[in-house]
């Protein structure tokens, strides 16, 4: 079984510390490792359950009272992997979700979740660029799928508290769409 694990970190130094910690934890793949608003750094790592645990345990050991959050998705939907690197679903969309979240591993969670519960595909999971540490993702499908997806996401006990503002826009407008790919 397939699973990520993600650390969210305060400071930049020690989140390359407990990334490095993490691959040296248990065989793990680097989805990603960098800098994002607010001066936090995430390390995101993907590989058999056990492993990622493993790679999870180190890294949040390491980070001490600067970790801002962490999970682990065993299981994860592969197009969650696909979305987090901006490459997600590229077809014309007739309805669109978009969800706002505080934290980034919460955005990764209600990506999981959303694909999981409907029919709908990501377009993408912005993870806090630019954007003061938010995050937010951007799913397609019909109308009642998205919805479906978005009380799915946002009913996730993991990420309780996390979402900000989420909305369903039934037939979006063509330049709206593609001023979000």
């Amino acid at each position: 079984m397939h699973a990520v694990a993600m650390i969210e970190v305060l400071s930049i130094p020690l989140g390359i510390l407990a990334g490095d910690s993490m691959l040296k934890a248990a065989q793990v793949d680097i989805i990603t490792a960098q800098t994002v608003c607010a001066g936090k750094y995430i390390v995101i790592v993907s590989g058999e359950v056990a492993a990622a645990k493993s790679a999870l345990n180190a890294g949040v050991e390491m980070c001490g009272n600067a970790l801002v959050d962490s999970m682990l998705i065993p299981n994860i939907d592969r197009s969650v992997l696909t979305a987090i690197s901006g490459s997600g679903a590229q077809k014309a969309a007739e309805s669109v979700g978009i969800m706002e979240t505080f934290s980034l591993t919460a955005a990764i969670q209600a990506a999981d979740a959303a694909v999981k519960a409907a029919d709908i595909e990501i377009i993408e999971i912005r993870l806090g660029r630019g954007m003061g540490g938010k995050s937010f993702v951007v799913i397609t499908g019909d109308v009642a799928a998205v919805q479906a997806a978005d009380k799915a996401a946002k009913s996730l006990e993991a990420i309780s508290g996390m979402v900000i503002t989420s909305v369903v826009i039934p037939s979006i407008h063509e330049d709206m769409i593609r001023a979000l790919l």
